[in-house]
């Protein structure tokens, strides 16, 4: 079998973020979280519940790209979700176009808000999403153009801002793991990112170099973990057997 290629490794970070979440639902947004969370579900985390992209929770673990094929097992209509999201019962993994050190995403507009140079999405959920339920991060180009001192727009709220908002946002305000191309990070006590392993093949200052502020470095930062045999064989086979990983990270 071949060596677990970079997307591959992502593959696991992501998985590894839904690690003990038990029975919730799991959103990923990306290729690589899709797989991640489906690979969770089939090994190690059974009880997540993953959507088929429409209104229904299924059973089983299919192609991403592809009809989910297994079994329902819930009827998830917006009205569902929206109650399941208000009590906390998801963890989601959304794409930042910018991160900053205490975790305030932006997916609103890039420059100044009242005459941006680039428009978003808007802010969608991310309000709610972060201030409600567990909240993580998926980077598929690790650089200093996402990674930056000050977010343009608060889109999803950051440790800081959470704090200072006071308890109606900070009571279940819980960010988790940002996982990208080169490493993955979590947040210190400080509420600041902190490292937590890099990705084979990537160096403790690549990842500073790619980051625009200071991050917190423990003494001894290890590689992060690489799939067994079996965990590749799913990836490969089972969950993208065409590949689409290696179109979103590809080193």
């Amino acid at each position: 079998m071949a060596p677990a290629t970079r997307a591959e490794v992502c593959v696991i970070a992501c998985a590894e973020a839904y690690r003990g979440n038990g029975e919730v639902i799991a959103s990923a947004f990306g290729t690589i979280p899709a797989i991640g969370v489906r690979l969770a579900r089939h090994t190690f985390e059974q009880d997540l519940v993953i959507s088929d992209g429409e209104a229904h929770g299924v059973r089983g673990t299919w192609a991403v790209g592809g009809p989910a094929e297994g079994e329902i097992e819930a009827w998830m209509p917006f009205s569902a979700i929206f109650n399941l999201v208000w009590n906390g019962k998801r963890h989601i993994m959304m794409i930042p176009t910018q991160l900053d050190v205490y975790g305030n995403s932006n997916i609103s507009a890039i420059g100044d808000h009242a005459a941006p140079k680039v428009q978003l999405l808007g802010v969608r959920g991310a309000p709610g999403n972060s201030v409600y339920h567990p909240t993580s991060y998926w980077v598929p180009a690790h650089s200093t153009r996402v990674f930056v001192p000050r977010v343009d727009m608060v889109s999803g709220v950051g440790n800081d801002n959470a704090a200072k908002a006071g308890p109606a946002a900070s009571k279940h305000h819980d960010l988790r793991h940002v996982v990208t191309n080169l490493a993955v990070l979590d947040y210190a006590d400080s509420g600041r990112l902190r490292l937590v392993s890099v990705h084979p093949g990537v160096s403790v200052d690549d990842v500073v170099a790619a980051t625009g502020f200071d991050l917190e470095i423990p003494e001894s930062v290890p590689q992060t973990r690489l799939p067994s045999a079996e965990e590749l064989q799913l990836i490969r086979d089972v969950i993208d057997p065409k590949g689409l990983r290696n179109k979103e990270v590809s080193a």
